[in-house]
């Protein structure tokens, strides 16, 4: 028997690939799963390309149902995880994939988000210099956003070997509507996104705070775009160079820095990431170039977000935390077409 895990939110998109990559995890025996408005229906209900689980009953979602895990994973909309979490024992770890404790100052929670701060946990993104022993000595780990990981994993790099200036970066990145949640929204419809590219919380997106607390960003400007595809990410990071650079200096930046990164792949030269490339997978594609007339970096991006910005980031966090290796039940290659 392996450990046991329990994931509060099943229903939701991330919930449901949660649920995915937890029926194939070998070291993982999945105990409760709950929803909240779907509480009563079964699996195959919810989410049917689930076939192994078809028979699963999602139970309404309580502390009580999921103390008996070693490990919970809270698939919540943001704001709902803190008082559940707070309900928990002590000695069950958690992973939560809302925003509730990814930010340290509650003023930017305030300002992005709103309400009371649920406070700070262990940031995960094991990617980080030093994130992964954090996280693997941790009992509390809040997962990253899905851009906020997108954006990270190309900028970090930049600033931390000192190539890229920590001011004015730059950011335009394309989305799947899968980002937005499983909820009926009517801007979501497929007759509203199909053939439509639409801009969204331009100039005030929530991940800008975590992604400039992660990386040391000093100014960031953000234009998040809905993209007519269910999942995908696809970022491009600009930032300027501290002095003239190549495209090659750039690419051993990246290279160097995810050299034994089992899930980060630079691109090979002229190659630029694809979204659908990443799909089903917890790899996250990257590519540098140095723009030819404004001599500025340009890192571009792609991930799944319900993999490596989601479920799949949680699952890698939760091998650490339980001792496990960290690619445990999770998928390096993508599916195509």
């Amino acid at each position: 028997m392996g450990f046991q895990v329990a994931v509060a939110g099943a229903s939701g998109y991330a919930g449901g690939e949660l649920l995915r990559l937890l029926a194939g995890h070998p070291g993982f025996e999945l105990g409760a799963i709950t929803g909240h408005g779907t509480a009563g229906s079964t699996v195959a209900e919810v989410h049917p390309h689930l076939v192994t689980l078809a028979d699963r009953v999602l139970t309404p979602t309580t502390a009580e149902s999921l103390a008996g895990a070693d490990l919970v994973f809270l698939a919540l909309p943001h704001g709902q995880s803190g008082a559940l979490a707070a309900q928990l024992p002590a000695h069950v770890k958690v992973v939560d994939l809302g925003a509730d404790h990814r930010l340290t100052d509650p003023a930017q929670w305030v300002a992005y988000y709103g309400g009371e701060h649920a406070g700070a946990w262990t940031y995960g993104l094991p990617e980080l210099p030093g994130q992964r022993s954090l996280i693997s000595a941790s009992s509390r780990v809040a997962a990253t956003g899905c851009y906020a990981a997108t954006i990270i994993l190309a900028l970090d790099p930049l600033l931390a070997s000192g190539i890229a200036s920590p001011d004015d970066v730059v950011v335009v990145a394309a989305s799947g509507t899968s980002g937005a949640g499983s909820n009926a929204k009517k801007h979501l419809l497929g007759s509203e996104v199909m053939g439509d590219l639409t801009g969204y919380k331009v100039g005030a997106h929530q991940h800008v705070p975590e992604i400039k607390q992660a990386t040391g960003a000093r100014s960031l400007s953000m234009t998040p775009i809905l993209a007519p595809m269910p999942r995908g990410i696809l970022a491009t990071v600009t930032a300027k160079p501290m002095h003239r650079v190549t495209t090659d200096e750039v690419r051993d930046v990246l290279l160097t820095a995810y050299r034994d990164e089992p899930f980060v792949f630079v691109q090979q030269p002229g190659q630029q990431p694809h979204t659908a490339a990443t799909y089903g997978s917890n790899s996250a594609h990257l590519q540098a170039v140095v723009d030819l007339d404004s001599g500025r970096i340009i890192v571009t991006s792609a991930l799944d977000n319900l993999g490596k910005g989601a479920a799949g980031q949680a699952v890698q966090c939760a091998n650490l935390m339980l001792g496990l290796p960290e690619t445990t039940g999770l998928p390096i290659n993508g599916v195509a077409p």
